[in-house]
């Protein structure tokens, strides 16, 4: 799975920000807000990978066991689902 094109994230007064680019713009009128767990788990789904391999990612980032990375995940892909984010 991975993240639509035509977003991008920026680091702005140190709060990670994704903005929508080009004809997203049309498309996606906001912009989200993420902590840096969240900006961590955006960066790893810029490209095609599995919750799995998200898992190992972010277990070998951060001081978290397989169950706790694996559920934080699992909410921020549901999230990313609802709302139309995710590639198909």
């Amino acid at each position: 799975m991975k993240i639509k094109k035509g977003f991008a994230k920026r680091n702005i007064a140190g709060s990670n920000i994704v903005v929508p680019v080009g004809n997203t713009t049309y498309e996606f009128n906001g912009m989200i807000t993420l902590n840096d767990s969240g900006a961590f788990f955006w960066d790893c789904f810029t490209k095609d990978i599995t919750i799995d391999e998200a898992v190992t990612m972010v277990t070998g980032e951060y001081d978290v066991d397989a169950d706790t990375a694996r559920r934080d995940i699992e909410k921020f892909v549901a999230l990313l689902e609802e709302n139309d984010l995710i590639e198909k």
